[in-house]
């Protein structure tokens, strides 16, 4: 397997991540791959309206642009490992774009159903293939630093996002589709710009053996607990905490969706700081113990979200959450791209990406059968017994 030299990157004394604009490609890749749902979520209300339809079906919207990514990651993840990282993510940011664009440009609500499902396909592997990239040109402590600031932009984009696609659509509906277009120039800078090493192509081994090999790489039982834990990560997030957290403050407390929102902020603020510091944090702690600690503050937060007396003190486990996102999803990724060699990373990422995908959808499902018998109480104290689970394999296979 031979790499190419990144001529992106700095040389000498002084060398760091920061001169490398390998690294900048790749936020941008990433910030290009948050934007499908974070930007029209202020906007679903207003379409809504316009288009003439129900809030049963607004959500559709969402769920268009989502449910490509279960079936066509892990496909286009193994043809990441056959052709390589650029052949498969230059069509993905240019189907991205035109079809997110030519939502713009239609005021038919199954057109635009139609626009998402394509926009979906291309978005569906974005998010691997940033940390398939990472995986390939980096190792050790730079592999570590470069997962956490690529969090940090991560959970930046997610509070920024809200606030750039609210402020559009205020304007009109229609003029957030036009954001998509920004993953035009981010693909001719990975044309032009991207030197990253490719794997070795299926034709120098059977289809066979390369399934072969994924499947020794998937059973291994660290490789079954790190997919676990992504699936669980979802169900505490998206069903726990996202699904019943604003329903929970108005309920208690009253609160505005304008204090909402800046409340929820509070949780990505915290895990961008968290995540930037992984790379100091993995010289002291290995990555096991900020597994754990991820995951018994996830429990502690959980658990305290409904017996908080005020809206004040709500900001401690929304702080806790932060800090626990910051540490287990750098953390995961890199351990996801050591456990898989460089010909199997883009697949095998790809598969966690499906899980992930996987878990948006159940978590919302699974802690609807606990509200139904125990209310929001009753959520949050099934999402914290839930981390305290995950502890048990955590501890004893990693």
């Amino acid at each position: 397997m031979k790499a190419k030299q990144s001529v992106c990157k700095g040389k000498g004394k002084g060398n760091s991540l920061f001169r490398d604009c390998n690294l900048y490609i790749i936020f941008s890749i990433t910030l290009i791959a948050i934007m499908g749902v974070a930007s029209i979520s202020p906007a679903l209300s207003i379409i809504m309206r316009e288009l003439h339809i129900s809030a049963q079906q607004i959500g559709l919207l969402i769920t268009s642009f989502t449910v490509p990514g279960i079936f066509f990651t892990p496909v286009l993840g193994l043809l990441a490992d056959h052709f390589g990282r650029k052949r498969i993510v230059l069509p993905s940011l240019f189907i991205f774009a035109l079809a997110g664009s030519a939502c713009a440009l239609t005021h038919d609500f199954y057109t635009l159903l139609l626009l998402r499902f394509v926009q979906g396909i291309g978005g569906a592997v974005l998010p691997a293939i940033t940390i398939t990239l990472i995986g390939d040109l980096y190792t050790g402590q730079e592999r570590d630093a470069a997962m956490g600031y690529n969090a940090s932009v991560l959970s930046l984009s997610v509070a920024f996002y809200p606030v750039l696609g609210g402020f559009l659509a205020s304007i009109h509906w229609q003029y957030l589709f036009f954001l998509p277009l920004l993953a035009l120039p981010v693909g001719f800078f990975v044309l032009f710009q991207l030197k990253a090493p490719e794997p070795e192509s299926l034709n120098t081994h059977s289809f066979s053996d390369y399934l072969g090999g994924m499947w020794h790489i998937i059973q291994q039982p660290e490789a079954v607990v790190l997919l676990l834990v992504s699936l669980t990560t979802c169900i505490l997030l998206y069903g726990s905490y996202l699904t019943y957290f604003s329903l929970l403050l108005s309920q208690n407390f009253n609160a505005s969706p304008k204090i909402i929102g800046l409340i929820m902020s509070g949780m990505a603020c915290t895990m961008a700081c968290t995540a930037s510091q992984m790379g100091r944090l993995t010289t002291y702690y290995s990555k096991k113990q900020l597994l754990l600690t991820a995951y018994i503050l996830y429990a502690v937060a959980l658990y305290l979200i409904p017996l908080v007396p005020n809206i004040l003190v709500l900001l401690l486990p929304i702080i806790l959450l932060g800090i626990a996102q910051g540490l287990n999803v750098p953390t995961i990724h890199t351990l996801l791209t050591t456990l898989a060699p460089q010909e199997y990373r883009a697949s095998f990422i790809s598969i966690n990406n499906m899980v992930f995908r996987l878990g948006q959808t159940l978590g919302p499902l699974i802690m609807a059968l606990f509200f139904i018998f125990w209310g929001t109480d009753g959520v949050y104290f099934a999402g914290a017994g839930c981390a305290v689970l995950m502890l048990i394999p955590l501890a004893l296979v990693l």
